[in-house]
């Protein structure tokens, strides 16, 4: 009995059509008493009312898959990424049907449940597209379709459920991934915002002999080749691979603020699985370290095919600690970990110049042993509020303590320079662009 009342009642709800209707009946036998000769009007009336309600229960009862709802996903959600959802709905009643259809979405994106209404006639498949854009990794559990539907009398409705109790995880960004390999095979980089790099002397590893074609340099003829062919035949050369590029990404409480939805980690951590993709198909090697307090995850730097998806299945669960990083862990575990020189990039942020100046000492040990490219990033609303015109006292103080931290950075960026440590200063919607930018940079200038 408790299996059939779940089935049919539970899923029952009444219409305001019908409670308008009874509200006419109360008033015809409430007019009775007035006009005698309504008769048995009221009795009639309320007599039909309820024949219709049980031919609408039946109607919608009677097919007992009257409506199909599917809702189609990715695998997994792209954090901080617009990622599309699907529900498809058939309609196998023999009349059409207006529909009201709730999505259950995650609570994590603290929104009331997608709301929906279309109609659809007999036999009718259509489609509802919408985003989601999730600013934390983690599961993210949805819950039921849930599909309102009424036959054309419209006394009842009827509720379907589908697809009930779907988790699904929310993976660091990778859903850019793609232009992200355009940028590092395409000669036209300008349309990625990547800017053209001169390329600075030839690099010294040796890919074939050609045919000279006009435009090539003619320093590169092979003049041995030239004579075996009897015609003008070059070496061309190709950028040094297999080198290590290593994303060390600083979990600290420095890396809780947040920019739009995200945390300045899971910029860093966007971006990290940008680069280690664009490294690897610039056949180099890709690897990751993380920190606070302590040494979190080390992964070799390697060229696998499942690297990639072993750095990103370590990104998934790191998230910000509350203590500051430990630079004298760091150190060691470079210096034993990477034994050849290599590229560092660096993904902190720093609060002021003296916390830049307490972490130079280790900053300085690790680039005598490798390149490092220390990160950081722009308080986008102490720019925005240095920009602002000041309209009294207090937005004048206001507008000169902003300019100052905004100054205080671009001294932290030429601190690190002068002692010979790249820095990238940089907003954080635009860090991933700025740091492919630089790597392709460093490629193309043969400093690793």
């Amino acid at each position: 009995m408790k299996k059939i009342f779940e089935k049919y009642y539970s899923n029952l709800f009444l219409a305001d059509r019908l409670f308008a209707a009874l509200a006419c009946c109360v008033m015809l036998f409430i007019l009775k008493f007035f006009f005698k000769w309504l008769g048995e009007i009221p009795e009639i009336a309320t007599l039909v009312i309820f024949l219709l309600l049980a031919v609408d229960v039946v109607v919608l009862y009677r097919n007992e898959k009257g409506i199909e709802a599917h809702r189609f996903t990715a695998k997994r959600l792209s954090n901080g990424d617009e990622n599309p959802i699907q529900i498809e709905l058939q309609n196998r009643y023999g009349f059409g049907v207006k529909l009201r259809v709730i999505d259950e979405i995650p609570f994590q994106f603290q929104l009331r449940d997608k709301d929906f209404k279309l109609y659809l006639k007999s036999g009718d498949v259509k489609s509802i597209h919408y985003n989601l854009r999730p600013t934390k990794r983690g599961e993210y559990d949805f819950g039921f379709i849930r599909v309102y539907t009424g036959s054309p009398i419209g006394l009842v409705s009827r509720r379907y459920n589908f697809d009930g109790a779907k988790v699904l995880p929310v993976f660091p960004s990778f859903i850019n991934l793609g232009q992200y390999e355009l940028m590092a095979i395409s000669n036209n980089l300008t349309e990625f915002g990547i800017k053209k790099i001169r390329k600075i002397g030839q690099s010294s590893e040796f890919d074939q002999i050609k045919n000279y074609v006009g435009g090539d340099d003619i320093r590169t003829i092979n003049w041995k080749a030239t004579a075996r062919k009897g015609g003008l035949m070059v070496n061309t050369y190709t950028d040094e691979r297999s080198q290590n590029v290593y994303c060390v990404i600083d979990k600290s409480r420095v890396m809780r603020m947040p920019f739009e939805g995200l945390s300045l980690l899971d910029y860093a951590i966007n971006a990290s699985i940008a680069l280690s993709k664009v490294a690897m198909l610039k056949q180099d090697k890709a690897g990751l370290i993380t920190l606070s307090e302590t040494i979190g995850t080390v992964i070799p730097a390697e060229r696998k095919p499942a690297q990639l998806g072993q750095i990103m299945q370590v990104l998934y669960k790191e998230k910000t600690r509350y203590l500051e990083s430990n630079m004298e862990a760091l150190y060691s575990t470079i210096r034993s970990v990477i034994k050849q020189r290599s590229l560092a990039v660096f993904f902190t942020n720093f609060e002021s110049l003296s916390a830049l100046q307490r972490q130079m000492p280790y900053l300085k040990k690790i680039s005598k042993y490798h390149l490092l490219v220390v990160v950081f990033f722009e308080n986008t609303e102490l720019k925005s509020l240095s920009t602002t015109p000041a309209k009294d006292v207090e937005g004048i103080y206001h507008k000169t303590i902003a300019e100052k931290f905004i100054y205080e950075k671009k001294q932290m960026a030429l601190e690190l320079n002068k002692y010979g440590i790249l820095s990238i200063l940089t907003s954080p919607q635009k860090l991933t662009i700025n740091v492919i930018n630089q790597y392709l940079a460093l490629k193309a200038q043969q400093r690793i």
